[in-house]
């Protein structure tokens, strides 16, 4: 008899094709692993692309560190140095080490210290970023500041990042200026006879031919501290760390120092001043009026030691000719000028009425001083008639011994 499979047939293909498929596919977690490699590449695309339409990030490279290391230390220490000098030596190591300066170092060092101020602003470092944020934007950016820097300062937070270099550096200048009104009282001080100092103060330095020049040969550019680079070059790229805070709003025009660190922050906080741009950070750390500023400051410190006699003298060099010309300087370069401003004239005539009379001013009574800084007390006036006229009295020498430098000092009633 012959057996037929004809209808079990597609019951067995079933089968058979189920075995199949359970013994050769994958299996559900394999299925899992597969989907989540697929969801992981397709997220590192869009965060790719994302990024790619990001500036990159912020970069400022470490030689524009180095300058600004260089002018923080030397003014740092300048604002330092006090009178009441103790003997000749102290004078003299004080001289040295405040004209151990180059001044195209100390001018390039203000304007890449300012730089790092700016990238402190985060104002600035977010709105100069938003605003490049799509490639083509950020590359006209970039073409633009290159091109001319003033345009930095109308980028999103340039006021606040003028505010804060302004608010740091006018800081550091007052306390320069401090330092120079103490070296300069002292070397008024220590003429007086009741100045224990006095003795020494009028003799003149050993060597002065020497003295002087081995305060030329100091006029050199310094390596700079490498704790205070990596301190400036981590807060440049981090727009943290240096502590400080913004004044009262700043706004354009801002001087050509100002106007440079803001560009060179811009160019930072687009990714666009690192190793590959020193050509750029290292042109536009370049300032006129500073570096001009600064060199004639170092000549007249030079002509000033040279006229120098007595060791007062030498005081008065450092405090007017390093400390305070220093100061000088960098306010000239980096805050604005003072307004002077004058109230609208007035007409006088026969029937204008009398101008309402003040009240009195009371002066304060003079406080007793100290021997170091005798007062001054004026003597009362007396009237007295007036004297017949007589011949103009012949003009008085200087009293022997005064100084070219004392009698400048003291006036034309020295």
């Amino acid at each position: 008899m012959r057996l037929s499979f004809r209808s079990q047939g597609p019951t067995l293909v079933a089968l058979a094709v189920a075995g199949l498929l359970a013994g050769c596919g994958p299996s559900r977690a394999e299925l899992q692993a597969e989907e989540m490699r697929v969801a992981s590449i397709a997220a590192a695309q869009e965060a790719a692309a994302i990024a790619a339409r990001l500036p990159p990030p912020v970069a400022l490279n470490d030689s524009v560190a180095q300058s600004a290391a260089v002018y923080l230390t030397f003014t740092r220490d300048m604002a330092t140095v006090r009178g009441g000098f103790a003997s000749p030596a102290a004078v003299q190591a004080a001289l040295r080490r405040g004209a151990s300066y180059d001044a195209n170092q100390i001018s390039r060092g203000l304007v890449a210290y300012a730089s790092i101020l700016a990238l402190q602003s985060p104002e600035f470092v977010s709105g100069v970023r938003q605003a490049g944020a799509e490639p083509s934007v950020r590359r006209q950016i970039i073409d633009r500041i290159v091109a001319n820097p003033e345009y930095a300062s109308t980028l999103p937070g340039a006021e606040a990042a003028a505010s804060l270099i302004m608010a740091v550096l006018e800081a550091d200048i007052v306390a320069l200026s401090s330092a120079a009104d103490s070296v300069e009282s002292d070397a008024y001080n220590i003429q007086y006879t009741g100045d224990q100092r006095n003795g020494w103060g009028r003799a003149t330095p050993a060597d002065r031919e020497g003295r002087l020049q081995a305060i030329k040969d100091l006029s050199r550019p310094v390596a700079p501290s490498s704790s205070e680079t990596a301190r400036l070059y981590a807060a440049s790229n981090s727009g943290s760390g240096l502590g400080v805070t913004a004044g009262r709003t700043r706004r354009a025009p801002y001087a050509p120092s100002v106007t440079n660190a803001i560009a060179m922050a811009g160019l930072a906080a687009l990714g666009a001043a690192g190793d590959n741009a020193r050509a750029n950070t290292d042109a536009l750390q370049y300032d006129r009026a500073s570096q001009d500023c600064l060199a004639s400051s170092k000549l007249n410190l030079f002509q000033c030691l040279a006229a120098a006699r007595p060791t007062y003298e030498d005081m008065f060099c450092l405090g007017r000719h390093v400390i305070r010309d220093l100061s000088t300087c960098a306010r000239g370069a980096a805050l604005p000028a003072a307004i002077i401003t004058v109230g609208n004239p007035t007409q006088s005539g026969a029937r204008s009425p009398a101008p309402t009379r003040s009240p009195a001013i009371t002066p304060e009574p003079l406080q007793p001083s100290t021997p170091l800084e005798p007062s001054i007390v004026p003597t009362p006036f007396q009237a007295a008639p007036t004297p017949p006229a007589a011949p103009r009295p012949a003009p008085v020498a200087p009293a022997p011994g005064q100084s070219a430098t004392q009698r400048l000092n003291s006036g034309p009633n020295g």
